[in-house]
């Protein structure tokens, strides 16, 4: 049985969301040790997008220049209408965004976000990170945690934080609750060169293409290197589906009915592969004694405010804020963290399923409804549309400092 002398905090899942917990509590002055099942230290996907609210968090744990230097700082979040190729609205993310946020609004390949963690625990003396180290359950006894790995060995700490995602055995063990929710939406990625982009849609825009119960995203990738594409349906899936590779016909079938220039986009995609979306509704059940949840354990959402990975670092840092105000008592601390967390998470959870239905798939009047609503929309009044989420996540720094400033100025990176 392996003990921390230390007082360690135990991490199940090496993702993005566990190794942002692993430094926020290292910068509080704990000792963590991450425990990731798989061989190798690695992020499945492509693109991700971070709003201002992702960066203030990253601030928070020292890497949000490392991963700015990564990212691409996109010019517009632009509505395209996917039946008649019309746009419906584009926001501006220069620099009146970035005044209003403090951060851009960028886009990053998920393996360069993921390798600024990496590096940044890999530097931090208080941070051990394990491969091959399956976490199948945990004991407790009120004073610290023991968990059991796949190969039989265990080790023990004061504190376990299940981050081991959607399919998350900390949180099995915890609530023994159903199998996620499938709502029948299915996503398929393609990252192409950027030579292979039509050229007169290499937009450096987010931009999505909302159709009759589909949509299309598409923006650039590392250092204007790379193409995303993220394509969505909702057809009616029923079982959970990760990374499965699909054919380009299908995908084409899929998408028969949206405007012929929409489709001449899609057909620069290869080696497609199909995820089917889940999520779960909101629970307040994210702590069992010195046991906690986190990222998409505690909240797994839809992809429609592009907030999963946002969530997953707003939730380290709230932990570690919450272990470093309270300092031995693992209880409050632990307490504290859920009750920051929980109504902020579930706004995102449940907002997200919203946008999926009114903005993004919507068809026939509704999605003509939608195009009014945008188009009568100023870029300042869509900025404070929009406060509430990019505004928001800092609630640890409020609540342990009621003294700071949350929106902090950031006037090294608000200019391109």
């Amino acid at each position: 049985m392996g003990r921390d002398a230390h007082g360690g905090v135990l991490v199940a899942g090496g993702g993005i969301g566990g190794l942002s917990a692993a430094l926020a509590l290292a910068r509080a002055g704990r000792r963590v040790t991450v425990l990731e099942r798989s061989s190798e230290l690695r992020e499945f996907g492509a693109g991700i997008q971070l709003g201002p609210n992702a960066f203030h968090a990253l601030h928070s744990i020292g890497i949000d220049q490392a991963a700015l230097d990564q990212a691409i700082y996109v010019d517009r979040l632009r509505l395209m209408n996917a039946m008649t190729a019309e746009e419906v609205t584009a926001l501006d993310l220069g620099a009146a965004f970035r005044a209003r946020f403090g951060y851009p609004y960028a886009v990053i390949h998920r393996g360069d976000l993921y390798r600024v963690l990496i590096d940044a625990c890999s530097m931090h003396q208080s941070i051990a990170i394990r491969t091959n180290a399956e976490v199948v359950r945990f004991e407790q006894n009120g004073s610290d945690v023991e968990v059991v790995l796949a190969s039989g060995e265990r080790v023990a700490g004061i504190a376990l934080i299940g981050a081991d995602g959607i399919w998350s055995g900390i949180r099995r063990q915890m609530l023994g609750d159903a199998p996620p929710r499938v709502p029948g939406h299915t996503t398929f990625r393609s990252v192409i060169p950027i030579e292979e982009m039509p050229e007169a849609f290499r937009w450096n825009d987010a931009t999505l293409w909302a159709g009759d119960k589909c949509h299309i995203v598409h923006y650039p990738l590392s250092g204007y290197r790379l193409f995303n594409f993220a394509i969505t349906a909702h057809n009616d899936a029923t079982e959970a589906v990760s990374g499965e590779p699909v054919d380009a016909g299908e995908i084409g079938a899929t998408f028969e009915h949206v405007h012929d220039t929409v489709k001449q986009i899609i057909r620069h995609g290869r080696d497609w592969k199909r995820w089917v979306l889940c999520d779960r509704d909101p629970t307040h059940h994210w702590v069992e004694g010195r046991v906690a949840l986190l990222g998409d354990a505690a909240h797994p959402t839809l992809q429609y405010l592009a907030q999963g990975a946002c969530m997953a670092i707003e939730d380290g840092v709230s932990l570690g804020d919450a272990f470093g105000f309270f300092e031995d008592d693992v209880d409050s601390a632990l307490l504290v963290y859920r009750d920051l967390r929980v109504s902020r998470t579930a706004q995102i959870v449940l907002k997200s399923r919203a946008m999926g239905e009114h903005v993004y798939h919507p068809h026939g009047p509704r999605a003509s409804l939608r195009d009014a609503i945008l188009r009568s929309k100023s870029d300042s009044e869509l900025y404070e549309d929009l406060a509430w989420l990019y505004d928001g996540g800092q609630e640890s720094k409020r609540y342990f400092d009621p003294s700071a400033t949350p929106n902090i100025e950031q006037t090294e990176v608000v200019s391109a």
